[in-house]
This record gives C-alpha cells, sequence and structure tokens, in this order.
C-alpha cells in the first residue's frame, strides 16, 4: 500500500528529478501526453501546465495514489503500466521513478519505443542506489532469522534490476530512439529524527510494511534505525547527507 502523506513528506528532493528528466523533452504542441505512475498526481498537473493543448492521460497501479491525483483534478485511471499501450496520438509519455518496481522493464521500454509514432518523446527516471547503505541495511535486517521467511516471500532480500545509462540508451536506440541518457547523483539535504529512515518508509520500505503487522513493523523499523543513523550521520547543523542516485533516458521515436 503506498502512503501520498508519506511519500509527499520528501516532495521537494522526490519532484527534482522529474524537472530535469522534463528539460530534455523539446515536444511543442503534443497532442496526448501520459504521466505512467502519476502518484498523487502533483506532477501531472506539470504536464498539463507546460502542454495546455494536449490530451494529458495519467495511470498509477495503487488506489491510494489515484484517489489522491483525482482529489487534485487529474482525470487518473487504476491500472498496471505493464498492460498500457500507446496510441496513435500519444507524443509525449513520461515515466517518473516507477519502472524499477517492474520486473522487466527493459523489454516493456523497448515496446513502448517501437509502438511510439515518429517524433514521440519518452521520458524515464528510475532510481538507481539499490547497493547504497539504505538497501544493504533494509537487506541485512530483512535477512535476520525472525524476518527472513515472511520478507523473502515479499521479494524484500533481492535488490531491483535497474540498468546503467548506456544499457538503457543501448535498447532505445535500437527499439528505434534517439536517446540522451545520463545519471546523477543527488546529496539531498535531510531534516528531523531519523530522516533517512522517514525517506525510505516512504518508498523502499512499502513491501516491508505490506508483509508486516503494526508490531512487527515497529520492530523491524527499531532495528533498522541505527543501521541507518551509522551510515549516514547526522551532521552538527543537525541535518544529514543522503546521496541519492538515478538514472535517467530520454529518447524520441525516429
Amino acid at each position: 500500500m503506498w502512503n501520498p502523506q508519506q511519500y509527499l513528506a520528501f516532495d521537494d528532493h522526490r519532484s527534482r528529478p522529474f524537472f530535469d528528466l522534463l528539460s530534455r523533452v523539446t515536444a511543442d504542441e503534443p497532442r496526448v501526453v501520459v504521466d505512467l505512475g502519476c502518484g498523487p498526481g502533483h506532477l501531472t498537473a506539470v504536464l498539463a501546465q507546460r502542454w495546455p493543448g494536449a490530451i494529458v492521460r495519467a495511470l498509477d497501479s495503487s488506489p491510494e495514489m489515484v484517489a489522491a491525483a483525482r482529489a487534485r483534478g487529474i482525470d487518473a485511471a487504476l491500472g498496471a503500466v505493464q498492460d498500457w499501450q500507446p496510441s496513435p496520438e500519444t507524443d509525449v509519455v513520461v515515466c517518473n521513478a516507477v519502472l524499477h518496481w517492474v520486473p522487466g522493464h527493459p523489454d516493456l521500454l523497448a515496446r513502448w519505443m517501437r509502438q511510439l509514432p515518429s517524433g514521440a518523446f519518452l521520458a524515464v527516471q528510475v532510481p538507481a542506489n539499490f547497493d547504497a547503505a539504505t538497501h544493504r541495511a533494509i537487506r541485512q535486517v530483512a535477512a535476520r532469522d525472525e524476518w527472513r521467511d515472511s520478507l523473502d516471500r515479499a521479494g524484500i532480500l533481492e535488490p531491483r534490476a535497474v540498468l546503467d545509462p548506456g544499457a538503457y540508451a543501448d535498447l532505445l536506440d535500437l527499439a528505434g530512439g534517439a536517446v540522451d541518457a545520463w545519471e546523477t547523483t543527488y546529496l539531498q539535504r535531510l531534516t528531523g529524527d531519523d530522516p533517512v529512515l522517514a525517506w525510505v518508509t516512504g518508498t523502499a520500505l512499502r513491501p516491508v510494511r505490506g508483509a508486516l503487522d503494526d508490531a512487527q513493523w515497529q520492530e523491524f523499523t527499531a532495528q533498522l534505525a541505527p543501521l541507518l543513523r551509522s551510515a549516514y550521520p547526522r551532521r552538527a547543523d543537525g541535518t544529514t547527507w543522503l546521496p541519492f542516485r538515478r538514472v535517467f533516458a530520454v529518447a524520441q521515436r525516429r
């Protein structure tokens, strides 16, 4: 279950890669713009503002996120990105911080690229920090005897498959796209008590929360918190640095 309020607690940090991604999309007057994995819809509204003449469509697999998007006035649909197909009028597709949750997403990207009309843009951003101390700590706790069975079944112990920029560039190029691919590591300044724990609670720990009851969740996070504090110590001014790597690709159908 996604929690829109928890996700938006770090809205500035989570939104910045979206704007960096969108800055490389040079479409002038697209007919249809699609936001795949729209979340609570706050960034879908940006697409409508940038291209006021376009039909903007939004999709998310989380009922909670779709409800939050609709509350903002976004005409969001409930559905899985794996099932989505572009229409002949789809000129811009944005998929921001979604595909790392989707097994086999490189094949999905290649299919979308081949199906888009000539001149259309496909813009993708994925977190690429699965070898970072945050995720190593989560896997370390999840591998302990009291958690292993339930969390292994939930897939917590498996690192997510995210490619390097060059690999995304190759697959999109072979599928017919003119590609711009890059990576950025954002050095995020977080505040508050256990801010890194609060950060991962909104994303990486979502499957853990779904697999545990309330008491188990409290115990799991109590075991995780000191590992995160050690890996990401608080600075003298009370803030904490969290490096976060992300991979981007923007491809225009040739």
